[in-house]
């Protein structure tokens, strides 16, 4: 038995004792979620942000687009992965291509062959780029809208035979796979279906450091995992590469490198502003149970249902969450949209550990002034408009 604030503990520890690199922190997560909306950069920013001192709004293209590193790609939802995790994810373009098989590779082979007859030919290129045009106007309203071009560059995209070169005002710079991933990772064999469930559940568990059996399906990938994932961590548990544990009435499955955070002392307490798609936020029934912290990313509710804001931030400080904060940058500005405290204010202590984390933030979005809502709390208000 696992005490709530063991875990606590071992949770801030595994996530945020901070990584000298960016690639120090691809290491330690396996992958990172890539969402587009940036009210104050991206969700992929602010995870390094939270890990990384010094990281800058954007950083990340150079690890994955100069230095391939790391690829643009998709893991749990899109995602940046660490280059050499791309063998193992051809299990996921195995599963990906399903959905595409008949209304992309068979019944429009020929487009298929005209966009890989381009991309070798003139890539790498967004979708308005191709020669190759065409729309069914049926297929209005579906995912990928009536764009016969896109919808083949997706299913080429998921089904590995691409991938995202690059960006371009945010849009995907498509080409071939060979000029993308090294021979070396190429050339790794393929493993088998039950191989390969097995090493992707663990690298769930080697992320989030701790995961119960039932979190929600987007943890699991949907249909990537989700059907075959207690299988796959019974297989995990009798080879001692995870271990089943309980936090006061929860049960989970942690790795013996978690556990051996178990008891160790506190991180030296500091303000941390938490990504919404954050690892450390993944299973939010368990951050609720060990945290007391109840969180619902309200992006997608409507207005008058929110009751926090719009892309609100978990404020963590030492083992607690503490806030929650919405900020939006723009032009050189840091707004403060949203603040508010958890019931339990903050020790006199949060106040300099808030000014530093604010003055890195500031920094990581390349701002050099603040604003403030008027509704926000006034000492939270004086304290950022002090800056």
């Amino acid at each position: 038995m696992l005490s709530k604030l063991d875990v606590r503990r071992a949770l801030v520890r595994h996530h945020f004792e901070p990584c000298a690199t960016q690639e120090a922190a691809f290491e330690r997560l396996r992958s990172i979620q890539f969402d587009p909306i940036a009210p104050v950069g991206c969700n992929h920013d602010l995870v390094l942000q939270a890990r990384v001192r010094g990281y800058r709004i954007g950083n990340w293209q150079k690890l994955a687009y100069d230095d391939r590193h790391i690829y643009d790609g998709w893991d749990k939802m899109a995602s940046l992965v660490p280059m050499e995790g791309w063998p193992l994810r051809r299990y996921i373009h195995t599963i990906g291509r399903r959905s595409f098989e008949k209304k992309i590779f068979e019944d429009h082979k020929d487009a298929v062959d005209a966009v890989l007859e381009e991309i070798e030919a003139r890539g790498p290129m967004m979708p308005k780029d191709f020669k190759f045009q065409r729309r069914r106007e049926e297929w209005k309203g579906s995912w990928f809208g009536p764009s016969v071009t896109k919808q083949t560059l997706r299913a080429l995209w998921h089904s590995g035979l691409i991938m995202t070169s690059g960006r371009k005002n945010g849009q995907h710079l498509y080409d071939l796979t060979e000029r993308v991933v090294p021979q070396h990772l190429r050339d790794e064999p393929l493993l088998n279906s039950n191989d390969a469930i097995r090493e992707l559940v663990l690298e769930r568990h080697r992320a989030m450091g701790i995961v119960r059996p039932s979190a929600p399906a987007e943890v699991w990938s949907y249909q990537v995992l989700l059907y075959d994932r207690r299988d796959a961590i019974a297989e995990l548990a009798k080879r001692g590469q995870i271990v089943p544990v309980e936090v006061e009435g929860v049960k989970a499955h942690a790795t013996p490198e978690f556990l051996s955070l178990v008891g160790q002392p506190s991180l030296e307490p500091r303000a941390i502003f938490l990504a919404p798609l954050d690892q450390f936020m993944w299973d939010r029934k368990m951050i609720a149970h060990v945290f007391g912290f109840d969180y619902t990313w309200e992006i997608y509710t409507p207005l008058k249902k929110r009751k926090w804001g719009y892309y609100v931030l978990p404020v963590l400080f030492g083992d607690e969450l503490v806030a929650r904060a919405e900020f939006w940058n723009r032009d050189g500005v840091l707004e403060v949209r949203e603040w508010h405290f958890e019931e339990s204010a903050p020790s006199p202590a949060f106040w300099p550990m808030l000014e530093q984390a604010a003055r890195e933030f500031m920094h990581y979005g390349s701002a050099n002034a603040t604003a403030v809502r008027p509704h926000i709390d006034p000492k939270v208000r004086d304290f950022f408009l002090s800056f």
